[in-house]
């Protein structure tokens, strides 16, 4: 809290040299305890209202003060042992912040800064800064016109234009061959769901403060409120799929999948372009198998994101086995059996697939367990993308059977799987990975043919249908421009291919490739070509 001074940009050199400055005392952090009594004497002789606010809210035995020379503050640490660790400094930028992120507090000033013990460290994090801000995907989501947002629709609505359209649908074909492949059934489902839905399935109410709110109709005598929500999750649609018959161990695995649109009322704060927003949607799937069956459907749904991952560049990345907190396991519904036996599922699974894996506790769903798949991008950042969770408990709670070898009825497994994890996430993150600069089969132009001559112009057409024909996005420009701009502008928009065609190509039916950011290719024949990116075209090539 500044009082009247305001801090700029300009301001925050002098700052690092004062830091820098005082890094070389090499003055150490000395860490105390303090009884709570003594520390509210403290920052009272010192008017400090901030600090005295969060100790009214700590207990007794849980207080410690840390000192730097004559510099004493409450903290709960830990530190680095003295200053003369830090060796480089960077304050990055300036924001606004209200005191406790509520808007009827005072206003603070905070500064972004970070730290190194090498500047040649520093120096490469800078590298991957300036990296980063080129590859932003908000960015370059606008020069490429792939999506926008609007005010009049919302926060953290996005609205796809027909590039990013183009983007979206064939990524959803991609993943929709392979699942027929494997035997998913393509299912639709409403957006909407009566609130008994979600209260049978535990997201209402354990989900509660992530729901948009309720569309009540009425409450009843007990204060039961009737009505419906915008769906949070797919899931519970997919259990009343299931049970619109009756299924015998033979019908099992039933594997049905949705690109299904859910809604999530994220705070206003933590919204960034499409990595986290209020309406997207998920690739979702869910399994229905028998015990006997979870482990080869689980290793199969692997063998899936796997795929996925190599069809998009993605080599690097650790399966983290995602457990229950055990010290909070009210927050988690089911008995200590069934999560005993899906974690172990998932461990063998993973393990049997050669998979590396880390564990972390308290990263579980609610309703159990998961793999998820966190993906290290171009710039070394990590993100959760592919997901698998066993689940035996939403079978449990909506009642789900069929009817087993000793005609009696047993509980089927459900597996939920989402290989993208979220439409809009994994777009932004695959928009930064190759800096928008998509693979040749997901471009949503692949082929920008360029007139050098008006006397062309049905050469130039001929080439786009025969192009479009065969499943290549290929459009052609043939406006009375000079072909440097006609290059620059096919260019900027990162067109994998340009076919330069005048008197001679029209001739010769041959064409002169150029590749984005690689120039020249040479001159082929147009079928010598058309055989090459048919071949691209192939995400599994």
């Amino acid at each position: 809290d500044l009082g009247d001074k305001k801090l700029t940009p300009e301001d925050l050199g002098a700052i690092e040299q004062k830091m820098l400055e005082l890094a070389k005392r090499d003055v150490p952090f000395v860490r105390t305890e303090v009884a709570k009594a003594d520390a509210l004497s403290f920052f009272t002789q010192k008017d400090d209202e901030y600090k005295l606010e969060l100790l009214s809210e700590l207990q007794d035995g849980t207080i410690s003060f840390y000192q730097q020379g004559d510099f004493t503050d409450l903290c709960r640490g830990p530190h680095i042992p003295s200053t003369g660790h830090i060796k480089a400094v960077k304050l990055l930028n300036l924001a606004g912040a209200y005191w406790r992120g509520k808007q009827d507090r005072p206003q603070m000033t905070r500064i972004y800064g970070i730290t190194f013990p090498k500047k040649a460290e520093l120096e490469d994090y800078l590298e991957k800064l300036e990296q980063a801000k080129l590859r932003d995907h908000r960015k370059l989501g606008k020069e490429l016109e792939l999506f926008a947002f609007s005010n009049k629709v919302g926060a953290g609505l996005p609205l796809w234009l027909p590039k990013g359209t183009i983007l979206r649908n064939t990524l959803a074909r991609f993943l929709e061959e392979q699942q027929t492949q494997s035997g998913y059934s393509q299912v639709v489902t409403p957006h909407i769901g009566n609130l008994e839905l979600y209260r049978t399935s535990g997201h209402y109410p354990y989900y509660k403060e992530s729901q948009f709110p309720p569309m009540i109709e009425s409450v009843d005598e007990d204060g039961t409120e009737q009505g419906f929500l915008l769906k949070p999750m797919n899931c519970p649609h997919h259990t009343q799929i299931y049970a619109v018959s009756p299924k015998s161990y033979r019908d099992l695995p039933v594997r049905l999948a949705e690109f299904g649109t859910v809604y999530r009322y994220e705070q206003s704060g933590e919204l960034g372009g499409l990595t986290r927003v209020r309406g997207f949607t998920q690739d979702d799937a869910h399994i229905f198998c028998t015990p006997e069956q979870v482990k080869e459907e689980f290793k199969s749904v692997i063998s899936l994101i796997l795929t996925v991952l190599k069809a998009l560049s993605f080599t690097e990345y650790t399966a983290q086995v995602s457990l229950r907190d055990k010290s909070n396991i009210d927050k988690y519904v089911g008995s200590d059996d069934l999560w005993d036996s899906a974690e172990q599922a998932i461990r063998e699974s993973a393990a049997e697939m050669g998979l590396e894996t880390v564990e972390e506790e308290g990263e579980a769903a609610f309703y159990g367990p998961k793999l998820d798949f966190m993906v290290k991008d171009a710039l070394g950042r990590s993100w959760q993308l592919g997901t698998v969770q066993v689940d035996y408990n939403l079978p449990e709670r909506f009642d789900l059977w069929y009817t087993g070898e000793d005609n009696e009825k047993h509980r089927p497994v459900m597996i939920h799987r989402a290989p993208f994890g979220s439409l809009e996430r994994f777009i932004g993150v695959l928009i930064e990975h190759c800096a928008g600069k998509f693979p040749v089969w997901l471009c949503p132009q692949q082929v920008s043919i360029l007139s050098i001559t008006q006397d062309v112009q049905e050469y130039a057409k001929k080439l786009e249908q025969d192009l479009r024909k065969v499943g290549i996005r290929a459009e052609s420009d043939t406006r009375s421009e000079k072909i440097g701009a006609k290059i620059r502008q096919a260019e900027m928009q990162k067109i994998p291919y340009m076919l330069i065609v005048g008197r001679n190509e029209a001739e010769q039916e041959t064409v002169s490739v150029r590749r984005q950011a690689q120039g020249d290719q040479g001159t082929m024949p147009f079928t010598d070509f058309l055989a090459k990116i048919l071949v691209e075209n192939n995400p599994l090539a």
